[in-house]
C-alpha cells in the first residue's frame, strides 16, 4: 500500500501526515493527528457522530477520504471554543443539558455550527433538517434543537468568535 503526503489545517494549524490509500479521514484525525473529539459511531456515514466541517460544510469523517483534504480547512469539536472559554453552542448545551452520554455530541454540535455559520437565526424547522444526519439515543432531541435556536438568539454577541 502506498502512503500518501496530506497536509491540511486542524482548528487552524497545519498539519501533515502520510495516509494510507483508502484511509478514511476520521482514523487520520484520531491516529493520525491526535484529535479524538470526532467520534467513531457506526463506520458507514449514517450516525453522524463523526461529522466535522471540511472548508465550513459538515462531512461525515468515516466516509471521507483523507487524502481529499489536502490544503482544506478541516475543524472538529476541539477547535469550537476560544481563548476565553466555550462556544455558544457548548454553552448552550450544558446550560440545557443536551449532552447526556455524549456520544453524539460531537457530531450534534459541528452540523450545528456549519447551520449557524451560513443561517445565524435559523428557525426550528431548519435546526431540526441541519440535525438530522446524527442520530442521538439518549436526548429525545428537544434539548439538542433548544439547545442550537438558544444559541441562535446570542450569536450576535459572539459573531467572529469559534
Amino acid at each position: 500500500m502506498a502512503k500518501k503526503p496530506v497536509q491540511f489545517h486542524l482548528n487552524g494549524e497545519e498539519k501533515a501526515a502520510f495516509v494510507d490509500d483508502g484511509q478514511n479521514l476520521l482514523e487520520l484525525l484520531r491516529r493520525g493527528v491526535g484529535d479524538l473529539t470526532p467520534k467513531y459511531g457506526c463506520g458507514q456515514g449514517t450516525c453522524g457522530a463523526c461529522t466535522v466541517m471540511i472548508d465550513g460544510k459538515p462531512h461525515l469523517s468515516c466516509i471521507t477520504l483523507a487524502e481529499t483534504v489536502g490544503g482544506r480547512k478541516v475543524e472538529t469539536v476541539g477547535g469550537l471554543g476560544h481563548a476565553g472559554g466555550l462556544h455558544p453552542l457548548q454553552e448552550a448545551f450544558m446550560r440545557n443539558f443536551a449532552a447526556q452520554c455524549g456520544y453524539c455530541t460531537p457530531g450534534m454540535l459541528m452540523a450545528a455550527k456549519a447551520l449557524l455559520d451560513r443561517n445565524p437565526r435559523p428557525t426550528r424547522e431548519e435546526v431540526v433538517e441541519a440535525i438530522s444526519g446524527n442520530i442521538c439515543r439518549c436526548t429525545g432531541y428537544e434539548a439538542i434543537i433548544n439547545s442550537v435556536l438558544e444559541a441562535a438568539g446570542g450569536q450576535g454577541a459572539m459573531a467572529g468568535r469559534g
